[in-house]
């Protein structure tokens, strides 16, 4: 029996896995309300049970939060790790759905039928893909494809408390060769993608000091210190006119793109200028020699997120405030140490003030380096072919501008890298009121997890 089995499984039990997804939508597992406590180890039974039914041998494992459920199946070839979450956000402000976010449907729009409901694209519609896949596969075979183990976590949305200590708890259950995630989409709605470098994120808090208290402008206005001013003249120099960081070291650990990688971005023809549009932007700043994708997937910035201090309320005070506040990001690459460059930007900062100035940081130097996925796995090649045959358009291998913790976890505590695959698209509304799935995501997410499967196995 070859792949085209299954696929045909696929298509004629659509409206039953329709139906299975439905139910699990139905579940209001808010992670991050304890009202919905009852709900969320609910959602946990509801999938051990389903997992079972397939032959895993599943269990909800509980966590000092909500549990966590595990699965186990199969045997011989590559063993995988997949890696979903069943938990889902608020659904407030409740009055700007157009109807009960967990009361399921599917609708029909201009671009085509969409499932609505919270959970829908993130991350219960997603996670169905592959446990359908997985079904269709048993029933084709008798057999589940390949070694799997099957990893649900409940409490993604509300910060994942749990989710540290219960891999360092259970590393020997849970390392797998490769581990495959489903929370991620289609690049630009259209593109079949996989998700092979997240950036990193290190922050600072800090005050910058000068007069033992706020000051009459017209008495100290020109003699004394102004903090504000002192503030400002260091962020303003965190760039130079071509854009790059200045912080010395701050490239160091910055690997080039390799040529191949830059060549498939180029072909993507990312359209920036629609992409800037979008949010009133019409000229990209950053770094003048590099091209939109690269600067937001693959190399480093410093951000001013926060800058405040003296009087902010209505009317005007004339003060000279004794304080700055400010609040600063970076978005680390390749192989950039949080610790270092955080301690770096202290330095830097700190060998710029004047006399009668000091600055309190207010946080430790903590944050998380970027996961880099080793896309010479021949595993990574094979699923992207496997992507490109479903969908009828090369995938291609994509970067993030943002973090997803949990490769980077599966990194650190597990020793393996993350295979990123999803289906959503961009107005999919995740987070927001009338949360949708898009029919041929759910569909063809199925028939993707399949075909990967095949390769893999």
């Amino acid at each position: 029996m070859t792949i085209d089995a299954v696929l045909s499984r696929i298509d004629e039990t659509l409206p039953q896995a329709l139906d299975r997804l439905m139910a699990l939508l139905r579940i209001p597992s808010i992670s991050t309300d304890p009202a919905y406590k009852a709900d969320c180890a609910r959602a946990a039974d509801w999938l051990v049970e389903d997992l079972a039914s397939l032959g895993f041998r599943a269990r909800a494992a509980k966590t000092p939060g909500h549990p966590m459920v595990v699965g186990h199946g199969g045997d011989g070839g590559r063993h995988l790790l997949f890696y979903g979450h069943y938990d889902v956000q608020p659904v407030d402000p409740i009055e700007l759905w157009d109807r009960d976010p967990f009361d399921p449907a599917l609708q029909d729009t201009p671009k085509g039928r969409v499932i609505r409901a919270r959970g829908s694209s993130d991350d219960k519609g997603q996670l169905m893909t592959f446990i359908e896949a997985c079904r269709a596969w048993k029933h084709v075979h008798g057999t589940l494809p390949g070694k799997l183990t099957i990893f649900l976590e409940g409490e993604e949305e509300s910060g994942s408390p749990s989710l540290i200590p219960f891999l360092e708890e259970n590393r020997a259950e849970l390392s797998a060769d490769l581990a495959l995630i489903c929370d991620t989409g289609l690049f630009e709605g259209a593109v079949p993608a996989i998700t092979t470098m997240l950036r990193g994120l290190a922050k600072s808090e800090f005050t910058l000091r000068a007069a033992a208290r706020d000051l009459h402008s017209g008495m100290y206005g020109g003699l004394a210190r102004n903090p504000l001013h002192v503030m400002t003249a260091i962020l303003a120099g965190l760039h130079d006119e071509q854009g790059r960081v200045t912080i010395p070291g701050f490239y160091d650990d910055v690997a080039e793109l390799p040529d191949a990688l830059r060549q498939q971005w180029q072909s993507l023809a990312f359209d920036h200028a629609r992409y800037l549009g979008d949010v009133g932007l019409s000229l990209p700043a950053g770094e003048a020699d590099r091209t939109p994708l690269e600067m937001i997937w693959s190399r480093p910035t410093a951000e001013v997120n926060g800058l405040w201090g003296g009087y902010t309320g209505a009317g005007f005070k004339t003060v000279l405030p004794a304080e700055a506040h400010a609040k600063v990001s970076f978005r680390l690459v390749s192989n950039q140490d949080p610790e270092k460059i955080l301690t770096a930007f202290r330095r830097w900062a700190e060998a710029q003030l004047p006399a009668d100035c000091s600055i309190d940081w207010h946080d430790e130097i903590e944050g998380s380096p970027a996961s880099v996925m080793a896309i010479t796995d021949p595993a990574f090649e094979a699923a992207r072919q496997a992507l490109s045959d479903e969908w009828g358009r090369p995938a291609a291998f994509i970067g993030a501008g943002g973090s997803i913790p949990v490769a980077g976890y599966f990194k650190t505590y597990l020793g393996m890298d993350a295979m990123l695959i999803g289906f959503g698209r961009d107005d999919d509304k995740i987070h927001s009121p009338n949360e949708k799935y898009d029919l041929e995501s759910f569909h063809h997410g199925i028939r993707s997890w399949a075909r990967i499967l095949a390769r893999l196995r």
